[in-house]
Parts: structure tokens; sequence; C-alpha cells
């Protein structure tokens, strides 16, 4: 199973600059790096990234992020993937770039 980061533009090149990351601030704050999966992201990035202009996503193979990923109740009483250690470039499957147009972030297909 993929789940999916999204990071603002100067996070991201934060990240491809050091390798790797503790995350965003409110990932730094809560002590694991927020995850979604394919389902989840629209409703995130409008929760957490609407006044953020372009945003970049990655997507990760969940199974190559065991023992550290785990899965807790959040928003809604659904569950989302959060990784307790630092993410790394070579944990990265895919990266997207992630406009907005018209107000609103435009996903790749494989976003539900």
């Amino acid at each position: 199973m993929y789940i999916f980061k999204l990071f603002r533009i100067e996070e991201w090149l934060q990240f491809e600059a050091l390798g790797k990351t503790d995350g965003a601030p409110i990932d730094i704050m809560d002590g694991f790096i927020h995850f979604s999966k394919a389902s989840q992201v629209k409703e995130t990035a409008a929760k957490h990234f609407k006044a953020d202009k372009d945003l970049i996503l990655l997507s990760c193979n969940a199974e190559h992020l065991k023992p550290d990923l785990k899965w807790e109740i959040s928003r809604g009483g659904e569950l989302f993937p959060h990784l307790y250690r630092k993410l790394a470039l070579t944990d990265i499957e895919a990266r997207y770039d992630i406009p907005k147009i018209n107000g609103l972030h435009n996903f790749p297909d494989i976003i539900s």
C-alpha cells in the first residue's frame, strides 16, 4: 500500500538538500511524520495547506517503513499512518508537483 506526504516547496527543498527530514513543523511538534492514505490526501490538503499555493506530494510504500510506521486514529476517527523516525529520500517511491489551479490543488489520478 502506498501512503502520501505533502510538503510545501521550501520544506521539500530542505529535505532534498539534507537527504532526510523530521517533517514539517507540525510533524516535529507532534513527534511523528503525518502521512495520509490516497483517500485522505485531498482533505488533508484542504484542511492544512489551503493557504499554500503549490505543494509537493511524495509517495512511500508503507511496507518499507515498518516497524516505524504506526496506524493511529485521527481526524474523523479514521486510521492515519504516522512515521516515528526521520524520513529519508531513499524512502520515496515517487514525487508529484501539486499546483493550485483556480483555488484548488490539482492532484494526479492516483489520488482518489
